[in-house]
């Protein structure tokens, strides 16, 4: 057997040709030379979505497909990056090296001698661990909220602070929002300002902690009821005559 032909047994080996891959389109198509990490932005967050829209129609082929095209985003970034010669730079090898690393870590009770009792023991340890590094990172006192992404969608957004409280041992009560008047007063504003927060959004806020309380993530039922009312209203469409 050739040492090809060896090598194409390998689980992961493909990868090797489509790093090489984007090597060539990096440096020989005029597109792909001039993106960024900003211009980038657009495709990756498109790019996920099509991956979840996959996953909830159960088409395998298309989720292979649309994981691909997540991993050229990945590709894409880590060779972007790679170019930098300012100290900042990171290729591929790096990233995967990174992520390794983090799950040999996360895990000491597979690639150490810790033992848990089940799952809900490894989601607490990883949580702990992941707290201690943003403090080995931070040089001082982190948030368990540090690191949370602002700008995803909302509902996502807002179950992801609770669940990050609550692991912190935050009451439950915390997360109920009381308008009082239409505002709600930040410990950490600014004298005589505050973070306006509607009865609507106090409602919304309170009913993501209903939604994981019923362990359900209320982004994933929203889209789930969006489609019901795609698929009602197309309905009434094609009854109506209208298209």
């Amino acid at each position: 057997m050739s040492q090809g032909d060896a090598r194409a047994n390998v689980t992961g080996a493909a990868l090797l040709d489509l790093v090489a891959v984007m090597d060539r389109l990096r440096s020989g198509c005029p597109w792909d030379a001039r993106q960024t990490h900003e211009s980038l932005v657009p495709y990756l967050i498109e790019e996920t979505y099509e991956t979840v829209e996959a996953i909830e129609r159960r088409d395998l082929a298309e989720l292979r497909g649309e994981l691909g095209d997540v991993l050229l985003q990945v590709l894409f970034h880590a060779r972007i990056a790679s170019e930098r010669t300012d100290g900042t730079g990171f290729t591929i090898d790096d990233v995967a090296r990174g992520i390794a690393d983090k799950l040999v870590r996360r895990h000491p009770h597979v690639f150490g001698d810790v033992s848990v009792s089940g799952a809900d023991e490894v989601k607490r340890n990883w949580e702990t661990i992941k707290a201690e590094e943003r403090a080995a990172a931070g040089g001082g006192p982190s948030s368990a909220l540090d690191g949370v992404p602002m700008a995803q969608p909302a509902l996502s957004l807002a179950a992801q602070l609770q669940r990050r409280a609550q692991s912190a041992g935050a009451p439950d009560a915390l997360a109920g929002l009381a308008p009082d008047g239409g505002e709600y007063a930040s410990d950490q504003a600014e004298p005589g300002s505050a973070h306006r927060v509607s009865e609507i959004g106090a409602d919304l806020f309170a009913l993501v902690a209903k939604a994981r309380a019923a362990g359900v993530d209320p982004e994933l039922e929203l889209r789930r009821a969006a489609g019901v009312f795609r698929d009602r209203f197309q309905a009434w469409e094609r009854s109506s005559s209208r298209v």
